[in-house]
């Protein structure tokens, strides 16, 4: 788990959110040592989106539930010396980027230190503040505001956070077929070589199985 070079090439991909905070969930259990609980602080945001909704419609325990791609969960549990992956641009010209992978090295109430374990910069130490952060979820009928440390666990990642990295051991997780045309391509060309691919098919019973359905559009139909 020191070895950063080993970390740096190595990822389990899953196709949702709810299945990659399985995987990190069971790899965090295993990593000896004490947990540390980061809890967010949520509230509506004043916008023009907002003008029909009343923000005591929204009761804490209600946006503490929200899970939306680019933030955080409410709840951050780590470790020192678990991955995680940076959620947020905070120095783009020192590629402190959305996507970053780190390894903890210091958990502080309002500040955690991390190692960069990928790109150029790999073995700088770095220190993380607590940040505001706000989703781009069209979706949503309002606005909110989450205060939290601007990371996820990432053992594994989902496919398309994946994408531009080149990686020598991928390991897929599938708990159900890729729902997307490309999905299952983008995910098994990170690895460089065939052999550096293993690939976990699950059944509708939850069994192992050999084969899976990679989602093709069909576009020239009269030809």
């Amino acid at each position: 788990m020191k070895d950063l070079k080993y970390l740096e090439e190595r990822a389990i991909l899953a196709l949702t959110h709810d299945s990659v905070d399985t995987v990190n969930d069971f790899v965090l259990s295993l990593i000896p040592g004490e947990e540390h609980e980061y809890l967010s602080f949520d509230s509506t945001v004043p916008s023009d989106e907002n003008s029909a909704v009343q923000a005591d419609w929204f009761t804490p325990e209600f946006l503490n539930d929200m899970k939306c791609s680019g933030i955080p969960n409410h709840r951050l549990r780590l470790k020192i010396g678990v991955l995680v992956m940076l959620l947020r641009n905070i120095d783009q010209a020192n590629e402190l980027c959305n996507g970053t992978r780190l390894l903890i090295n210091e958990l502080c109430p309002n500040i955690i230190g991390a190692t960069v374990i990928m790109g150029k910069n790999i073995g700088d130490k770095i220190f993380i503040p607590r940040m505001n952060l706000i989703p781009s979820n069209p979706g949503f009928p309002f606005k909110f505001q989450r205060r939290q440390f601007p990371l996820s666990l990432c053992f594994a990642m989902t496919i398309n956070m994946s994408q531009g990295q080149s990686l020598s051991q991928v390991g897929l997780y599938l708990q159900r077929p890729v729902f997307t045309h490309g999905q299952f391509y983008v995910a098994i060309s990170r690895a460089r070589t065939r052999k550096g691919v293993k690939i976990l098919i699950l059944d509708d019973e939850e069994n192992p199985c050999a084969d899976t359905t990679n989602v093709v559009y069909k576009i020239f139909n009269n030809l």
